[in-house]
């Protein structure tokens, strides 16, 4: 294994909460991707769409970030790379059979239009597997709330209900959803990881992220720090 990769999976899969939200993500997805055209709307440096590869699936990533996609391209099971941006998907209507989108749709400015091009080139029958930001409870702790939107570029939240609105409205039916992060201690936990510790606070913390899940598996699914939902097109 090259160092490249060992770095990429340290970030993404030693991490409290992102191997849980993707894997969820894909695990919904299905573990036969074989003939599958599956697109990941800003997939950074494509690593999850990777993942989607090394299911059998024709996978494809598309992010702004040169950098990111410059390494990813270096990782073992790299999927195509394509800069552009996901308001103007440089791909043909029905052109893919699943959209993955890992908590992304939060740092849009159009969140609507972003779910546009998302339904656009999907094909009828083809489904959405996404996570956004919700912070249910981010009003108690306005500091921590505010800290984190404005590191990571948070423009928006959604709620599952609020997604269903914006999907229904684009032809998309919300098949199930799920939140991560339900209880107020683990909310509190998530922002302030993400307010003091950052990528390297989140990794240190992975080893929490089994409490975090029985936490979760305990708590009603109806709030939380993150939504993940899976939708299909009429």
């Amino acid at each position: 294994m090259k160092l490249s990769d060992v770095v990429a999976f340290m970030g993404h899969q030693v991490h409290v909460c992102r191997y849980r939200e993707a894997g969820t993500l894909l695990s919904w997805m299905g573990r036969d991707l074989r003939g599958k055209r599956v697109l990941d709307v800003a997939g950074g440096d494509g690593y999850w769409a990777g993942r989607a590869r090394r299911r059998g699936a024709h996978a494809v990533s598309i992010d702004l970030a040169r950098s990111k996609m410059v390494y990813g391209r270096t990782l073992a099971d790299a999927p195509a790379l394509i800069e552009c941006d996901a308001l103007r998907l440089p791909f043909g209507d029905a052109a893919f059979d699943a959209v993955l989108s890992v908590c992304a749709i939060e740092h849009f400015d159009d969140g609507g239009r972003s779910l546009d091009e998302m339904a656009r080139v999907l094909k009828p029958g083809g489904e959405i597997f996404m996570s956004a930001d919700v912070l249910s409870r981010a009003d108690e702790w306005p500091k921590l709330r505010d800290a984190h939107k404005a590191k990571y570029h948070v423009q928006h939240t959604y709620t599952h209900e609020s997604l269903r609105k914006l999907m229904d409205e684009r032809g998309l039916d919300l098949v199930r959803h799920s939140y991560q992060f339900r209880t107020a201690a683990t909310e509190r936990l998530y922002l302030s990881l993400s307010t003091y510790g950052g990528k390297v606070g989140f990794n240190a913390a992975a080893p929490l992220a089994p409490l975090v899940a029985l936490a979760d598996r305990s708590a009603p699914n109806r709030q939380g720090s993150i939504v993940l939902v899976h939708a299909r097109k009429r």
